[in-house]
């Protein structure tokens, strides 16, 4: 970790919001900065979907939308670009005919960046990018614990035979031995099954289940809680697939589901999670294609905010109690 002051993002009051380059709330680029405490990285491949294709255009789209993130988050009152150096590392340029080789380069390109000492802010494409990202923060961590908000499981086997897919990564998680099986929990699932033994299958792989009617019915803050306790101090990795929320909510992706939670109520979920060793993120699904007037971009925009502020808010907390040392 550097002493550095971290380069924020570009001032407002002197160059338009709307003008220049998009990267992700107007940070710097990370060749701008040479290092990052944070990541923030795109993933334009979406070559695993089952459904309504497009997540490769999520990444920019979320960046559009994030230009009108501003630099202190009261909800959390904190300064995350003040905090730690956060830097937008660009896409992760992946093969989008071959997934064998696609998942290969993003567990290397996750590799080489976390051997730099950044966290990952991953804004996706589909959610078979989590399944390489996962391989790689596991690498260096060891299991992880992993809440995971879904409309879907995505722990299914197989789709047409292929083991690669954005409704099969935390199976072969869970069988490759890089998640922590005691603490595991779906968020915000509900909507059509293929059948029970679907529910049967993920508790036996350790997960627990939040539906979005118990968010509904619970509400955040008691969410938030059960979720703590279940996860401990353990290292955390948060993967979001946007379909969690309400069609209402997002419509820019690619299988949508009635009955979904609210942004309100994802923001508020992870906000409670802020004492949690996040150590990293991703965001993916978000499908601009679908989207009106930007609904999905900017929702996904203001969680990827909350998780980057999440991690520069611990590791300034590090950083302080290093020093004191």
């Amino acid at each position: 970790m550097s002493n550095e002051t971290p380069r924020g993002p570009v001032d407002s009051s002197r160059i338009p919001r709307y003008a220049g380059p998009a990267t992700f709330a107007r940070l710097p680029r990370l060749d701008e900065v040479g290092r990052a405490d944070v990541a923030v990285v795109g993933v334009p491949f979406d070559s695993g979907v089952s459904y309504r294709p497009g997540a490769r255009f999520g990444g920019n789209a979320i960046r559009e939308a994030s230009r009108l993130l501003r630099p202190y988050n009261p909800a959390q009152d904190a300064s995350p670009f003040a905090l730690a150096q956060v830097a937008d590392g660009g896409d992760i340029a992946v093969n989008p005919f071959n997934i064998h080789e696609a998942v290969e380069t993003i567990e290397a390109a996750a590799d080489d960046l976390l051997d730099t000492g950044a966290r990952l802010m991953t804004l996706g494409g589909d959610h078979t990018i989590a399944l390489p990202l996962l391989r790689s923060v596991a690498k260096k961590h060891g299991p992880v614990a992993l809440l995971h908000f879904d409309a879907h499981l995505d722990t299914w086997d197989t789709y047409f035979g292929a083991e690669y897919t954005h409704g099969t990564p935390f199976r072969r998680a869970v069988e490759e031995g890089i998640l922590d099986t005691s603490a595991l929990s779906h968020v915000g699932t509900r909507g059509p099954l293929y059948g029970k033994q679907d529910l049967t299958d993920d508790e036996k792989m350790g997960f627990g289940i939040v539906t979005s009617a118990d968010v509904y019915r619970r509400g955040a803050d008691e969410v938030a809680d059960q979720l703590r306790q279940r996860i401990g101090d353990r290292p955390l990795y948060i993967s979001i697939d946007i379909d969690c929320l309400d069609p209402a909510h997002a419509p820019g992706t690619g299988t949508p589901e009635a009955g979904g939670m609210t942004s309100r109520e994802l923001l508020e979920i992870l906000r409670g999670l802020a004492s949690c060793n996040l150590v990293s993120a991703d965001v993916v699904e978000v499908a601009p294609a679908y989207d009106h007037a930007e609904i999905t971009s900017v929702a996904a925009s203001h969680t990827a905010y909350e998780l980057t502020t999440i991690m520069s808010r611990q590791i300034a907390a590090a950083r302080e109690e290093n020093e004191g040392k």
